[in-house]
């Protein structure tokens, strides 16, 4: 079967390619094997390719996917062959202390443990983010696999497991953004377009988009967006919001964002961290700033419960308050992986998805 895999440990040097020689095995009990339809390209999968994100090789990338069950391992009772699934890159294990807290996404068990369900050549492949939905098709723990109405195009569900439920589940979970709030949104990409309408159904006053990219005015005020602004340091978004802002969002992943980003919060506010620059990189803010009352927050997969969450955001599209279709702005063969990736690292798309 065919797929994308990366692999940095070639002796012509790292190498991503599509390939139609995959193997996987069969789906075992708990698990679910799904055929992927479509999958979202996101910074993430780029960012292992570039090394700014560090994982082992050869590996199956993908991780924001939706498909059609094919099989089910024993145990597995809330899908069947046929259902239609959105991919969640979370394999909790639904029995330890985070689990039952109702915060899986802090499950151990399912951070930094790549399975091998792929094989080439007789050669074992990893896995990316629980998940490789870069794939004609992956096996996934049955908790991975959401139930989604059939009436939601595959090619919007599949964004739901990746750039929505970080976005929006970042402004409603993590920050609990409320009514009257004051929200400004560094970068408006995929996640930052996210975290716009999480705010705007949150029922937050002012949305501030910030974007180097002038061109991304339209689309920002589309997601929600009231203001859009190519700076965090423009004059206009001191004049909008004089005494800081309640939660600032910092969605593209450079240390110096991260800065101006604690330094627009007002008293109380928050900043919440979602772009991922390098293992690495260290950030600096003034300590003083931060005594009254405001917050750094990180945020893993919008603090989500998928099993919930997907469920609640299929039933926000499905009302015409949540914006699927709007986000999917290009549609690609896998064969064009490349030129997808070319798309993406130039801006040019919101996301870019991959069809099987």
């Amino acid at each position: 079967m065919r797929g994308v895999v990366f692999d940095r440990s070639r002796a012509e040097g790292s190498r991503v390619e599509v390939v139609d020689d995959l193997e996987i095995r069969d789906p075992g009990p708990g698990e679910v094997l799904v055929a992927v339809k479509a999958a979202g390209l996101c910074h993430s999968d780029l960012s292992v390719i570039d090394g700014t994100i560090p994982f082992p090789s050869p590996v199956v990338l993908g991780h924001e996917g939706a498909g059609v069950v094919e099989a089910v391992g024993a145990g597995v009772t809330h899908v069947t062959a046929g259902d239609h699934v959105a991919l969640s890159t979370i394999a909790s294990c639904g029995a330890c202390g985070e689990c039952n807290r109702g915060r899986p996404t802090m499950c151990r068990r399912a951070i930094g443990m790549p399975d091998q369900p792929f094989s080439r050549g007789g050669r074992p492949i990893h896995q990316f983010a629980a998940n490789s939905a870069f794939a004609e098709r992956t096996v996934v723990k049955g908790v991975q696999a959401v139930k989604i109405p059939q009436d939601i195009p595959l090619t919007s569900a599949a964004l739901i497991g990746c750039g929505v439920v970080t976005g929006v589940g970042a402004a409603l979970n993590r920050a609990k953004v409320g009514h009257g709030d004051s929200v400004v949104v560094i970068g408006t990409g995929g996640i930052g377009l996210n975290v716009l309408q999480g705010a705007r159904i949150a029922g937050a006053t002012r949305i501030v988009a910030v974007d180097a990219n002038p061109e991304k005015d339209s689309v920002a005020r589309r997601f929600g967006a009231t203001h859009f602004f190519s700076s965090a340091e423009a004059e206009g978004v001191k004049e909008l919001l004089p005494t800081g802002a309640d939660h600032v969002f910092e969605c593209v992943g450079r240390v110096e964002l991260i800065r101006q980003a604690i330094d627009l919060l007002d008293r109380h506010g928050q900043a919440i961290l979602l772009g991922v620059p390098p293992a690495a990189a260290e950030a600096s803010f003034l300590v003083s700033s931060l005594f009254l009352d405001k917050s750094i927050l990180g945020c893993r997969y919008g603090s989500a419960r998928p099993q919930r969450d997907f469920a609640l955001y299929a039933e926000l599209y499905r009302e015409g308050r949540l914006l699927l279709d709007e986000l999917v702005t290009e549609t690609y063969p896998v064969e064009d992986f490349a030129k997808a990736v070319g798309d993406a690292e130039a801006g040019r798309v919101a996301r870019g998805v991959l069809m099987f």
